[in-house]
């Protein structure tokens, strides 16, 4: 493995917070079993305890492990889907109630970017990953729109080098209705 992922794969095992590219946009980003590190990013993010973060895992074998019931539909979705989806499923009991929404539901990305992927397999525990803004004002569609706070507030901000062609805007994000419908929240 690269020197530089083995140091941000280290950084994440000491409960730091890492700013990096994702394969969406810039975002920050802990282990996701560090409670610390996750109200953190709140801190920084001045973002409201009520509205939780999304969890980034390397494969979709992972999700068993996190959510309560996957539906076959999703499967086909994340086989088929070819741009980053975010999917809201009722959370397994591996995760704390902190990082959950108030219904029990967690949002889930399985990442294709590389570099996350590394990221998550290193530490074996899947990543918190949230917009590189400040709450209420825009994402920003590349580093060099991120508000001079955040870069400074975090512990480790990634080598550009790690960025990759992506589309700069946020994930689909989809929840499954109880009936199985798919319902596009964000396209």
């Amino acid at each position: 493995m690269d020197s530089k992922v083995q140091f941000y794969i280290d950084q994440l095992k000491r409960g730091q917070i890492l700013l990096y590219p994702t394969d969406t946009i810039w975002g920050l980003g802990c282990d996701a079993t560090n409670l610390s590190s996750i109200e953190r990013i709140y801190e920084i993010k001045k973002r409201d305890r009520n509205k939780p973060f999304v969890l980034l895992l390397s494969c979709s074998s992972q999700l068993n492990e996190y959510v309560k019931d996957l539906h076959p539909r999703i499967e086909n979705l994340l086989l088929y889907y070819h741009k980053p989806i975010t999917i809201i499923y009722q959370a397994g009991n591996l995760l704390h109630p902190s990082i959950l929404n108030d219904d029990g539901t967690i949002a889930i990305r399985i990442t294709k970017n590389t570099f996350c992927k590394q990221l998550i397999e290193g530490i074996n525990r899947p990543i918190v990953s949230t917009s590189a803004n400040l709450q209420g004002t825009p994402f920003p569609s590349s580093f060099e729109e991120i508000h001079e706070m955040i870069k400074n507030e975090v512990d480790v901000v990634v080598d550009k080098i790690f960025e990759t062609s992506r589309n700069k805007t946020p994930s689909i994000l989809v929840k499954v209705s109880e009936e199985g419908e798919l319902i596009f929240l964000r396209s």
